[in-house]
């Protein structure tokens, strides 16, 4: 009896949520229609390719794409450009957020705290295009805003975007700029689930704002900063195409160009196909290890899993 009433119940949960799982179907086609079925692609990593015969007709030659790729001059460049950029990214995306927040949290006005939330999130919105045509106008070495002030102080002009010293830091900066508002929001939310409880203890033993950051703020968010510097490590060579796209140029290849871009000017414009995307298919693998190394530490140091 109990078991004909537990299985009624579980065909009337099914159906109930039926429409919930059918509404997922447009994503999941869209996803195999996009991503799945175009990495058949990846077949060409592994021929002479040549477009006028397809597939089937280009010829088998084996690795040769791959020890061709590892013996390119500045590969090695490349991948430490990428490798590089990304972790400063990881870095300074994690500690601006983090200081965002605790600087917003102080804020009693409940308006101003608002207003500042909102401003510093809509970068974020802003695709690199638009970007990239707004940071080329401010940091021109001839009408630029930020040379503007520089001069103010009697600097001399800095040609920020065709500087290779300069470049890895400008991108660093302005990818800083455009996402951490978002992750504010996420530390802000983070902060809300600390028991009000530690902070009253706190003020009871004396210590004064400082001591409550340092001793009751920053442990109580500590799990979120873990579980997003390491499942950032995940995304450790994917530097960011569009933003390195929309700002570099010939000037600063060597210091700015990454494995997206390299590819990019590989396959796109010198027609290199199939080495093109033996370059790119040695990032997914790569990617693919970094994911997973990522996703265990992110169990492993905050209890963070997915299934």
């Amino acid at each position: 009896m109990m078991t004909v009433q537990a299985a009624t119940v579980k065909s009337r949960s099914w159906k109930r949520r039926l429409p919930l799982h059918l509404m997922l179907v447009p994503g999941i086609v869209l996803l195999i229609m996009f991503h799945y079925i175009p990495m058949a692609g990846i077949v060409i990593a592994f021929q002479n390719f040549i477009p006028a015969k397809g597939f089937f007709d280009s010829k088998w030659v084996g690795w040769e794409n791959f020890e061709l790729m590892l013996q390119m001059p500045g590969i090695g460049q490349v991948l430490w450009n990428t490798i590089y950029i990304a972790f400063l990214k990881i870095i300074f995306g994690q500690i601006a957020p983090i200081a965002a927040a605790l600087l917003l949290n102080e804020v009693r006005k409940s308006f101003i705290k608002r207003s500042v939330q909102t401003l510093i999130y809509l970068p974020h919105f802003l695709s690199w295009v638009i970007l990239g045509g707004i940071l080329i106008d401010i940091l021109s070495p001839s009408h630029g805003l930020l040379n503007e002030v520089l001069g103010w102080f009697g600097m001399k002009p800095l040609f920020f975007l065709g500087n290779d010293k300069l470049f890895p830091y400008v991108l660093v900066v302005t990818d800083v700029w455009k996402e951490f508002g978002f992750g504010t929001i996420v530390y802000l939310a983070a902060l809300t689930s600390i028991n009000p409880t530690l902070y009253e203890a706190a003020v009871m033993d004396g210590a004064g704002r400082w001591k409550q950051t340092v001793h009751v703020t920053l442990p109580g968010m500590l799990p979120i900063i873990v579980l997003l510097a390491t499942l950032g490590l995940g995304g450790v060579l994917n530097a960011g195409f569009d933003q390195v796209f929309n700002l570099y140029n010939p000037l600063v290849y060597r210091t700015g160009d990454i494995l997206d871009t390299f590819v990019y000017r590989l396959g796109l414009i010198d027609a290199q196909y199939a080495v093109a995307t033996a370059v790119g298919l040695f990032k997914s693998v790569v990617s693919l290890i970094f994911v997973g190394a990522s996703y265990w530490l992110a169990y492993r140091l905050a209890g963070y899993r997915i299934f």
